[in-house]
Formats: C-alpha cells, sequence, structure tokens
C-alpha cells in the first residue's frame, strides 16, 4: 500500500485518490460545500490556509494545505507554511 503525505502527518492511500484539485473553482468550492452539509470533509490543514482538495472514492473529499503539485509528487520542494 503506497501513501502519500499530505501534511501534519496526515496520509492518504494513493489507491483511493480519484482526484487533487486547486480548491479556488467554482466547481470544487460546491463539492466542498456539498461535503460538509452530508459529513464527508476531512479537514487537514490544521488552521492553514487550504491549497489543495482530494477527492476518494468513498466519497470523501479531503482538505490540504499542500498543493496538488507536491501531493502529486511534481513540485521539488516543502511549501507547507509550519
Amino acid at each position: 500500500m503506497n501513501v502519500v503525505d499530505i501534511g501534519y502527518s496526515c496520509y492518504v492511500s494513493t489507491d483511493k485518490i480519484v482526484a487533487v484539485a486547486s480548491p479556488d473553482t467554482s466547481p470544487i468550492k460546491r463539492i466542498i460545500q456539498e461535503a460538509k452539509d452530508r459529513g464527508s470533509l476531512i479537514d487537514c490543514t490544521f488552521g492553514k490556509k487550504n491549497k489543495s482538495v482530494i477527492i476518494t472514492v468513498s466519497d470523501h473529499v479531503i482538505l490540504s494545505s499542500r498543493t496538488a503539485e507536491y501531493i502529486l509528487g511534481t513540485d521539488k520542494g516543502d511549501n507547507m507554511d509550519e
């Protein structure tokens, strides 16, 4: 099982990730609100700025303070504001 670090010792199995997106678009904002309403939103930002949204196969929505590029492994440095 492969996992990816999404910040602050939070991990997600790569097998369960459907999409990683930026939180700035209207459709993603709508997905976040719908997940919050149905109780399937997981906030792993620990009060920091939300930089990416992870959608899983179980229809959970996870908020992360890491960028999508970092989560996908295309960013070379740690861009987390600690």
